[in-house]
């Protein structure tokens, strides 16, 4: 009887933690969408505004740049996650099980921990007239990748940053298709290895990375902070333009804004449909190609990594001689003067802002890490038991897939009737329901791939549930939590908009500090923060990769002794039932 009542408790308790964890997480979306559909059709109270029009979008569609603006965002949205989407496959296929794969695994956390405004600020300074490149070939280059009219250096910068994230992503997806299997059966079949990628790994491929697809979509529709540092300007982004128009003292134009930012949802949602569609025609419709096996394309998935690296990792060294620059004239290779001058200057400050970073990513990434394993477990349980209601992950992925401006915009109006003088609270909070899809995702690919066969046998040695999980599931997913925590921490240590629209400016970030310098004349300060934005998620990877790969070795060990035991009685036995 006791043992049933404390079943009976903590399955309570679990599913009481559950719905926690659905309020907290998901909560946010409905102020978010609910406040932008009012304030897009003139429900506005804070400006007394309580009827309702269409009054913000003819604003918004009487703007002369915007048809222009919304052609520019489809045009570097599209380009840049297709881009990245091949360049990812391309190194996957030309990668595979060669010796790049384990440099290529080792690898992707310094090039993953860096954030998009810290990479931003040091590609400007590399490609802009007078910038490094021009450095090296002794003269201002011609050709412009810094705010050009055109975005192709926001589409570059987009396309660089997202080949890791898509790489983490796939890395695990590609363990539950048994890739050396299938490619040892498509060579059977007369296939060679880029036919056998291009015609049977790729459809099996593109159906697992949708989600992470989607995201990537989503994040380069409706980025602001990298292209405030290095998009276009005239006209700029729609995101840049709804951000310019919420923060204009006229509060006039807040139905236009509200407008534009339901726009840019629409659009959003427009793009994700497009891309379901296009892989339903890949995969699906247009099948004919798969079995035309005789042609494949020439990738070369080897040089596309190097660059990637070349580039990422060259941004580094750039800002740190920035930062310690005295005097560094055009066109020369080096400083001529060095100094610790500005980083004296700005350290007071510095602390309080690094303070806060750390804090906010700590906490919020901690959170969402426990929030994603919980409903994990919870999944599990769903897909054994049919009582239970599965959270949907499209649900999970929302915070993702739609535009944080358009999301942010509500909840910071619902944020005014409740407290809003609260802003720790509500930045943790934001940084939390943007956080976790991301950690979920990361731990996606290690609990699908977990053997459940294990639990079964736990229990029916009579351990609890808890014990199950603590003393079998958790050292040999260990490794991957703490991955999954340092990625939380990254994404947390990047968020510019919720910081800012939801501190309403009262809380600085290594994130909102660095993009507000980098409009200004002096390089050497704007560099000092992209800098310490960089190296603080990269201090956390090599945590987590250090605390991974010692956990991993410990279960390595454990499992050896544990074989080591059980070697000598199967002997015994077997000796005593044959003499």
């Amino acid at each position: 009887m006791n043992a049933k009542l404390c079943k009976s408790v903590a399955s309570f308790t679990f599913n009481l933690i559950v719905l926690l964890t659905v309020l907290i997480s998901f909560l946010p979306l409905v102020p978010g969408l609910m406040g932008l559909l009012l304030a897009a059709f003139g429900y506005i109270p804070a400006i007394d505004q309580y009827t309702l029009s269409i009054t913000g979008f003819k604003q918004l569609f009487a703007w002369p740049g915007l048809s222009q603006s919304v052609v520019l965002t489809l045009f570097i949205s599209m380009v840049s996650t297709l881009v990245a989407v091949l360049f990812s496959f391309a190194i996957l296929q030309s990668c595979w099980h060669s010796r790049w794969w384990k440099q290529l695994e080792t690898l992707l956390a310094p090039i993953m921990a860096l954030p998009h405004v810290a990479f931003a600020v040091g590609f400007a300074f590399l490609f802009t007239p007078s910038g490094f490149i021009a450095r090296i070939q002794g003269d201002q280059i011609n050709w412009q990748l810094v705010h050009d009219q055109y975005g192709l250096g926001l589409i570059a910068a987009l396309t660089l940053k997202e080949i890791p994230f898509l790489l983490f992503m796939s890395i695990p997806l590609l363990k539950q298709l048994n890739i050396n299997t299938t490619l040892i059966t498509a060579r059977s079949l007369g296939y060679n290895n880029a036919q056998a990628w291009q015609k049977i790994i790729l459809p099996l491929w593109l159906p697992k990375i949708r989600f992470s697809l989607f995201a990537v979509m989503a994040y380069s529709i409706s980025v602001v902070d990298v292209a405030l540092i290095i998009g276009p300007t005239r006209p700029p982004t729609l995101a840049v333009l709804v951000w310019q128009w919420l923060n204009d003292a006229d509060l006039a134009t807040l139905p236009k804004a509200s407008a534009g930012a339901l726009l840019l949802l629409l659009m959003c949602l427009a793009i994700l449909l497009s891309i379901r569609f296009t892989e339903w025609l890949i995969t699906i419709k247009c099948r004919t190609w798969l079995s035309s096996g005789r042609y494949s394309l020439p990738i070369g998935g080897k040089s596309i990594i190097i660059i990637t690296y070349l580039i990422t990792l060259a941004t580094l060294p750039i800002l740190l001689m920035w930062s310690f620059a005295q005097r560094w004239r055009f066109p020369d290779i080096v400083p001529s003067h060095w100094s610790l001058r500005f980083w004296q200057q700005e350290w007071g400050y510095l602390l309080n802002i690094m303070a806060n970073s750390i804090m906010i990513a700590l906490v919020s990434a901690t959170i969402a890490l426990f929030f994603a394993i919980i409903i994990h477990e919870h999944s599990i349980k769903a897909t054994a038991n049919k009582r239970f209601l599965k959270v949907p992950r499209l649900l999970i992925a929302i915070p993702m897939l739609a535009p944080q401006l358009s999301l942010l915009f509500g909840i910071q109006v619902a944020t005014l009737y409740i407290a809003h003088q609260y802003y720790y609270l509500w930045v943790t909070w934001a940084h939390i329901f943007f956080v976790f899809p991301y950690i979920f995702l990361a731990l996606d690919g290690p609990w699908r791939s977990y053997d459940q066969r294990l639990d079964k046998v736990a229990l029916s040695l009579g351990l609890s549930p808890f014990n199950v999980w603590w003393q079998i599931k958790r050292p040999l997913l260990l490794p991957a939590i703490w991955i999954a925590w340092a990625v939380g921490i990254s994404v947390s240590l990047a968020q510019y908009l919720p910081t800012l629209m939801l501190g309403a400016g009262r809380i600085s970030t290594l994130t909102t500090e660095a993009v507000a310098l980098s409009s200004g004349q002096d390089r050497r300060i704007s560099a000092i923060y992209a800098l310490l934005q960089s190296l603080t998620p990269f201090l956390f990877y090599i945590i987590a990769i250090v605390a991974s790969r010692k956990s991993g070795s410990l279960e390595q060990q454990r499992s050896a002794s544990t074989s080591r035991i059980s070697t000598p009685n199967v002997s015994v036995s077997q000796q005593s039932n044959h003499p």
